[in-house]
């Protein structure tokens, strides 16, 4: 990661609309270089606060700056400096991939020749010099998405805003972005990524920060994260139903996981031998009920649940605010 003075700096950000209060106070400075993710349960502030840093929405209070400029009262230089690409491609349809990318090139002043070039570049920086001259209607949505990031890198900016990029996205797409979502970290640009899916911001992102309540939980490393809110867990698998009932009066409020249909529960642990064994005598006395035991390293999901009380389910959520 590339240090120095922050890409984007937020001190006691306040935003609501009508009677709801989206981001109470929220304060956080993003390093310049690398990934940062920003992530947190639907509603949490994440699209409104990229909307804020990309100028499409003015905050009620606090302040914001990226790239050294305030949002506010210096727009234009930020808008210089940043690209957004949000959850849905904003192509044209009819265009095909060099004339979209051209155009947009053309738009940001760029001479006839010039926007050509710079097109033909992304494309092959992308993947999609076969695909150039076909029509967007006809890709994919894995080259639609990779075609985005291109269109918002034709001006080359230094700050990037990727709103939610993979949402929809099947897995080997999913991956591909990933990839390239690394390599633009790789060439200096500054990445905020907001996402709702954890292994995408495990694997991804230089640092972690977590929205709760409109409010910043934590900031970190994932693997800071996991070991200051996350903890390895104890994943027991029943032989019946009352046995697994049984162990939960039993554990009461140390369960940390309980799934009826699978037969299993898990409690937290420190992983150590002696508490394992502690915890199997105390669940299971008899040696009967439990059939199978498996210790678990903390994910960010148990992070997340620490710090929100709830898990995340990208796939049950729709993008608000």
């Amino acid at each position: 990661m590339v240090h120095g003075p922050p890409a984007v700096e937020l001190v006691d950000l306040r935003k609501s609309f009508g009677n709801l209060v989206v981001l109470d106070g929220l304060t956080l400075r993003v390093p310049t270089g690398g990934v940062h993710a920003l992530l947190g349960q639907n509603g949490a502030g994440k699209t409104t606060t990229v909307r804020i840093l990309a100028t499409l929405t003015r905050p009620d209070s606090g302040t914001a700056r990226v790239a050294g400029h305030d949002v506010v009262r210096k727009r234009r230089p930020v808008r210089r400096a940043i690209s957004l690409a949000g959850q849905h491609a904003a192509l044209d349809d009819g265009q095909t991939g060099l004339e979209n990318l051209t155009m947009l090139a053309r738009l940001a002043g760029s001479r006839a020749s010039a926007a050509r070039a710079r097109a033909a570049a992304l494309l092959d920086r992308f993947d999609l010099t076969d695909a150039a001259e076909r029509r967007v209607v006809t890709y994919s949505g894995g080259m639609r998405r990779r075609l985005d990031l291109a269109a918002s890198l034709v001006g080359a900016p230094s700050v990037i805003f990727l709103d939610e990029p993979t949402t929809g996205l099947d897995p080997r797409s999913r991956q591909g972005l990933w990839e390239v979502i690394g390599e633009l970290a790789g060439a200096g640009v500054t990445v905020l990524l907001t996402t709702q899916y954890l292994e995408e911001a495990d694997r991804l992102a230089d640092r972690i920060m977590v929205l709760h309540g409109g409010r910043l939980a934590a900031e970190g490393t994932a693997v800071e994260l996991k070991r200051r809110f996350g903890a390895q867990r104890l994943e027991l698998t029943w032989r019946d139903a009352a046995g697994l009932a049984e162990a939960a009066r039993r554990l009461g409020d140390r369960v940390t996981h309980h799934e009826s249909a699978r037969l299993t529960l898990s409690v937290a642990t420190d992983g150590s031998a002696p508490q394992v064994r502690g915890l199997l005598d105390e669940v299971d006395p008899d040696r009967h009920g439990v059939v199978r035991f498996t210790v678990r390293e903390a994910t960010l999901d148990d992070v997340f649940f620490t710090l929100t009380g709830r898990p995340v389910n990208p796939e049950r959520e729709v993008a608000g605010v």
